[in-house]
């Protein structure tokens, strides 16, 4: 390394130091954190009609609020009437199967989407699952 330095480079450096511009911080980008608005909705104890009427409201609310993650709980149909239709497969819960199908048939809420997946088992496991929403550029 060379100890001795030019005399543009003193004049560079004294002309930095003295001078009133901000420079922007690189490493600010990395220390901000990313907030996720979440908000969930529990099911349980809907019709099928309430269910998805009730989903419909809560998504538009939330993508209007800017919130980015829906915790929806739809429980694992184990207690549902289902059993007294014998039209209905007993082994499927009516809500867990169809508020997503739903949700996926609507392009309107579709358009709001970006990804519906399972939850984690703290969020209600095999009985919820998430829907992730796309940021909002409309403002009120």
């Amino acid at each position: 390394m060379n100890k001795n330095i030019s005399n543009k480079n003193k004049k560079d450096w004294e002309n930095f130091v003295n001078s009133k511009e901000k420079l922007p911080d690189k490493d600010l980008k990395f220390q901000t954190k990313k907030t996720i608005k979440t908000r969930s909705i529990d099911l349980h104890g809907y019709t099928l009609d309430e269910a998805n009427k009730a989903i419909d409201n809560f998504i538009r609310n939330a993508f209007f609020e800017n919130v980015n993650k829906l915790i929806v709980v739809t429980g694992k149909g184990l207690h549902s009437e289902n059993e007294k239709d014998p039209y209905v497969s007993k082994d499927l819960g009516i809500l867990k199967y169809s508020v997503p199908e739903f949700i996926s048939n609507d392009s309107d809420l579709m358009s709001m989407i970006n990804e519906i997946t399972d939850a984690k088992l703290e969020d209600g496991g095999g009985g919820a699952f998430y829907i992730f929403l796309k940021k909002n550029k409309i403002t009120k």
